[in-house]
């Protein structure tokens, strides 16, 4: 299992370190405002898609030892771009569009190592579940979130302060060849096990969702990308509308991340009623916190929208693992997941500033949220489900 857990974790980690690194370089081009963040973080979601798409066709259409071989040609081609520092002739020019001038740049300069990187969880979890069919491989999402956190407050505390932007992406490329060679030692076991697979019955987790509903589907959609809309939202109501503090984008998406982690850990963490009632509570105190605007103390704000985010958040990934699949679905339902989170990050960051003139991308989250727990209450009594299942 060792090897499984030590590449999914230093592929989460490397993804979120990347994410702050390359930022660093191109910010100052565009002049460091919100709207760059967050097209940044589009890229991120969309390159996320790319490889859980990846991940599910490789696993869908080929052979374990098939899989082997084409991932192991994409983590080669992966080190072909190192390191990962956009040279001055990405640059923007006067009168560029900056929307498409970042994705251009960000495709053109870390687009494959970062959808190797993405496509590590959902594949290696598959893997994981081939070599070790007794074993669920769900936790093992906790642990990627996991590394994703460590990143996430790594960076600012102690990769930024000591190192270098070069020293920084030398780091980084070493990492990525260590990344690489813990997938390889996955792969070796894969190649073994490959001869009694066709035989072997998975079993795996016991206690997922083995019923086949057309509903689960949408909901595997519309969950992540309502906490999307949410994370999205309120990082822009945040930091442009409320405080200009340094770092402060780090908050909300540490808490995205943390529901990540305790909601696939194990589903004693998630308690349906309690944050179903407090995630109808955070919309009401929301709402009031907007109309009041920037009138309200800074610390209840932050309070208010960030406690919101947990419980929201919580709701969204506490249902989702109680959604998961048996292991041989697992990738299209990360995939599905993966396409939430885009559909989230493309409402709030290309659609609602072409729809509205103001800021509506908090309340139109809101809406969202209160309509999935009516939908949701409604699935579960017309199931006879209880709240403690």
């Amino acid at each position: 299992m060792l090897p499984f857990a030590l590449a999914i974790f230093t592929g989460a980690f490397l993804l979120f370190l990347g994410q702050p690194l390359v930022g660093k370089y191109i910010l100052p081009w565009y002049g460091g405002g919100p709207g760059v963040w967050t097209t940044c973080l589009l890229f991120f979601q969309g390159v996320l898609l790319a490889g859980y798409a990846y991940a599910h066709g490789l696993t869908t259409w080929l052979p374990p030892r098939r899989q082997v071989m084409v991932h192991g040609v994409g983590l080669v081609l992966a080190l072909c771009f190192l390191p990962i520092s956009p040279g001055d002739q990405w640059r923007p020019s006067a009168g560029d569009d900056p929307v498409r001038s970042i994705l251009l740049l960000l495709t053109a300069t870390i687009g494959l190592p970062f959808i190797v990187l993405s496509a590590t969880g959902p594949l290696l979890q598959r893997w994981f579940s081939l070599v070790h069919p007794n074993l669920s491989p769900y936790r093992l999402y906790a642990l990627s979130n996991a590394g994703s956190l460590l990143a996430l407050l790594a960076y600012p505390a102690v990769v930024e302060p000591r190192l270098t932007r070069a020293a920084q992406a030398g780091a980084w490329s070493i990492g990525l060849a260590c990344f690489a060679t813990a997938c390889m030692a996955c792969a070796v076991r894969v190649w073994r096990a490959d001869g009694r697979l066709a035989g072997g019955k998975e079993r795996g987790d016991d206690s997922v969702n083995e019923g086949e509903e057309a509903g689960d589907g949408i909901l595997w959609v519309a969950l992540p990308a309502i906490a999307s809309v949410l994370l999205v939202s309120t990082t822009t109501r945040l930091c442009q509308d409320v405080a200009a503090m340094p770092l402060l984008w780090v908050l909300p998406l540490g808490i995205y991340l943390v529901t990540f982690i305790v909601s696939f850990d194990h589903a004693a963490w998630y308690a349906r009623g309690a944050f179903t009632a407090l995630s109808a509570l955070g919309v009401v105190v929301t709402w009031q916190l907007l109309e009041a605007g920037n009138s309200a103390p800074l610390k209840l704000q932050l309070i208010g929208h960030l406690g919101t985010l947990f419980a929201a958040c919580m709701v969204c990934h506490g249902e989702l693992y109680r959604l998961r699949p048996p292991p041989r679905h697992l990738t299209g339902y990360f995939l599905a997941i993966a396409a939430g989170g885009a559909l989230g990050g493309l409402a709030v960051a290309v659609v609602a500033p072409s729809l509205f003139n103001d800021d509506y991308e908090l309340p139109m989250g809101l809406w969202m949220l209160l309509v999935a727990l009516g939908a949701l209450s409604f699935r579960h009594r017309s199931r006879a489900i209880p709240l403690a299942a």
